[in-house]
Formats: C-alpha cells, sequence, structure tokens
C-alpha cells in the first residue's frame, strides 16, 4: 500500500471513529450549554456554537501550521490538523442535530449527515440523483426518511470525496512545501477559518432554520433561512 493510500486509510479510520465517539458527547454538549445557558433559544445556542467551533478549527489550523516547519513534520502534522478538523465538525454537526431535535443513533445516517454538510452543494446534487428527490433541509430526511438502501449509496460515493476535499486541500495527500514559520501558522489558521465557515453555512442549508422555541424542535416543517446574512456566520 503506498503512502497516499495509508493517508487515506488514516483519515477514513479517523472520519468512523468520530462519528461513534462524538455522538455522546453532542448530546452531553448541548445538555451543558443550556444549563449554563438557559435562557438562550435555540438559535442563540446555535449560533455559540458556531463560535466555539470556527475558534477551535481555527486554532487547531494555526498550530498545524506553525509545526510545518519541522523537517519532516509537514505531513503528520497536516494530517493531525484533518483529524481535529474532523472530529471537530462531526461534533458540531451531531449537536447542531440535537438543537432541531434530531436523534441520528444509526451510524450510517449519522455519517451521510456530516458528509452532507462537509460537502455542501456536491453532496446534496449527489443526494438529487440518489434519492429521486430534490429541495432544501436535507437533514431530517436523512435522518429519518431516506431508505436505508440509499443512504449506503450515498455513503459509498460521499465518503471517497470528502477524502479528496480535506485530505489533498489540507495538505495530506500531496506532500507541500515547508514555508516559514509565521507564514505556516497564518495559512493553517487561514485555511480552516475558510473551511470552518463553509461548514456553518453549508449546516444553514442542510438543516434550515433552528426551532423557534425548544418546544419546536420536533416540528415536521422548515422556514428558509437566508444562509448568505452575515449576523448566521461568525
Amino acid at each position: 500500500m503506498s503512502k497516499v493510500d495509508d493517508v487515506k486509510s488514516l483519515i477514513q479510520q479517523g472520519l468512523d471513529k468520530a462519528l461513534v465517539a462524538q455522538q455522546p458527547l453532542a448530546k452531553k454538549n448541548v445538555e451543558r450549554m443550556r444549563r449554563v445557558n438557559p435562557a438562550d433559544t435555540p438559535q442563540q445556542l446555535i449560533r455559540r456554537l458556531d463560535r466555539y467551533y470556527l475558534a477551535g478549527v481555527t486554532a487547531s489550523g494555526g498550530a498545524s501550521g506553525a509545526a510545518g516547519i519541522v523537517p519532516g513534520a509537514g505531513v503528520p502534522t497536516a494530517l493531525a490538523d484533518v483529524m481535529l478538523f474532523t472530529e471537530a465538525s462531526v461534533l458540531y454537526t451531531l449537536s447542531l442535530a440535537e438543537v432541531h431535535g434530531m436523534h441520528p443513533e444509526d451510524f450510517e445516517r449519522r455519517k451521510l449527515l456530516v458528509l452532507t454538510v462537509l460537502l455542501g452543494d456536491g453532496a446534496v446534487n449527489a443526494l438529487d440523483k440518489i434519492t429521486g428527490r430534490s429541495g432544501p433541509y436535507w437533514a431530517r430526511r436523512i435522518v429519518s426518511a431516506i431508505p436505508m438502501s440509499a443512504i449506503n449509496r450515498a455513503n459509498n460515493i460521499l465518503g471517497p470525496r470528502f477524502i479528496t476535499k480535506y485530505g489533498t486541500k489540507q495538505g495530506v495527500l500531496v506532500l507541500s512545501k515547508q514555508v516559514p514559520l509565521g507564514v505556516g501558522a497564518a495559512l493553517g489558521a487561514g485555511g480552516n477559518h475558510v473551511f470552518g465557515r463553509l461548514t456553518i453555512k453549508s449546516a444553514r442549508t442542510i438543516f434550515g432554520q433552528a426551532p423557534s422555541s425548544w418546544a419546536a424542535g420536533d416540528r415536521e416543517e422548515e422556514v428558509p433561512v437566508n444562509s448568505d446574512s452575515e449576523d448566521e456566520i461568525p
């Protein structure tokens, strides 16, 4: 097996482990945030999740970029950054699901939900073709409505796309040049910040608007949300 194949395998394993480990943590995360901020509406709590997620992935990107100056450390640190970004993104997505009153207990449904958020429009287009359905707010359908045969088919298609998108763009599957310490830190933080903002924007499209109240989390109909609003994304 080549080095690239090894890295792809590690990224896939990292995603799968995160999907298992972060599920109970997401529930506890939302419960803790509600205890600490009892006056928060679902929308306000989601904005907190946005800020924490964006700050976390930006900081991890800066650290890995700074470490890239160490001879021979570029690929290991970049791979570690992808793993951290993946874990943070899984926790963020599953926490959003909890706020929206969705509890994806099945592993494959959790996986498709996360892949759809991380891959954005490309994943939505693939789901349109696989399921023969179209329209916004895929999250609820992924969690409870799409047949498992279609879920498995979608994961088989989108899984490799996730590895290519995040592996290549984060510099893991291509050996990036060593750069000066300050520049590396800036590039790492800046790249993760952009990825994080795109993930938040994609999540708006996939989940739709937050419930109007905690009691409304199980409502069936979503109201359109303007995902381009600067007020929505930190």
